[in-house]
């Protein structure tokens, strides 16, 4: 019997920079034998300071052309992103399965002692209705304590995950949250994981930080196995990374997030539309 055919296309991810490489690393260990395909829309980032209009038209022109790369199933793992543009996505590409990202609040209203949750994202996705009603659903008796952490996305996006800078940022909003006795931190931005051990030497002992990406990843495998399409050939992998920013930057940031050495290729925004830009 032959060896199993390849499922051709990979999985298709994106982000608005580098946050959703936190979710690429938990899909390459959870379905190691997958093709990805990763867009950094850097040119654009951060998108929750941004209107939804435009984070659903930015939305939209990455999916065509994770489409055009054959892309089998896509993961928007951006918070904003997917709270302002996920249903609309499913609508227009009935036939793409789609994983999104939504603030991990039922885990840590089910697990909080204290029955105080914190809960750090964007402010498009606090905005959301995605969030309200995750809220209303699963933390019905439970403190929600919230805080957008100005300035923590460009910092992660520079590199400077250890700052002194970063920890003031998180210092300022965790420090309101430990005072009224919140023991579950849930991270609800892509990009913000990678300041979990920050996060939790600020935090100390007793405060579980809640990262979405492994629920995420399950979620992309119970999809690839409803729809047949795991790849289950054995054969080579390979991870693809496209930037409408700095190739030469993100080449940098997979090497000090992740320990990928990868050099990404160029997109250009050409009329609401990306385009490749050749290599040199």
């Amino acid at each position: 019997m032959g060896r199993p055919k390849k499922h051709s296309g990979p999985i298709g991810i994106f982000d608005s920079g580098v946050g959703g490489l936190s979710v690429l690393r938990e899909v390459k260990r959870q379905l190691p034998a997958e093709d990805l395909i990763y867009v950094a829309d850097q040119a654009h980032v951060p998108y929750g300071d941004r209107s939804r209009d435009e984070v659903l038209g930015f939305s939209l022109a990455i999916i065509r052309f994770l489409v055009k790369m054959q892309a089998k199933l896509v993961i928007v793992a951006c918070n904003t992103a997917s709270a302002v543009a996920l249903t609309e996505l499913r609508n227009r590409f009935p036939k793409l399965p789609f994983v999104g990202m939504e603030p991990a609040v039922k885990p840590a209203a089910e697990e909080t002692r204290s029955g105080v949750v914190g809960v750090l994202a964007t402010p498009a996705t606090f905005q959301g209705d995605l969030y309200a009603s995750t809220v209303e659903k699963h933390a019905r008796g439970v403190k929600i304590l919230q805080d957008t952490c100005p300035g923590l996305v460009g910092q992660i996006e520079a590199g400077r995950i250890s700052s002194s800078e970063t920890r003031q940022i998180l210092e300022r909003a965790l420090a309101p949250m430990i005072d009224q006795g919140v023991d579950e931190i849930v991270m609800g931005c892509t990009h913000y994981p990678f300041v979990i051990p920050l996060i939790r030497e600020i935090a100390g002992e007793g405060i579980e930080v809640i990262d979405p990406a492994p629920a995420v990843a399950r979620q992309a495998g119970r999809l690839l196995e409803k729809y047949d399409l795991l790849d289950r050939s054995g054969g080579e992998t390979k991870c693809d990374f496209f930037t409408t920013g700095d190739p030469a930057a993100f080449s940098g940031l997979l090497g000090s997030l992740l320990g990928l050495k990868a050099v990404p290729q160029r997109l250009l925004w050409v009329e609401g539309e990306l385009q490749e830009v050749p290599r040199a």
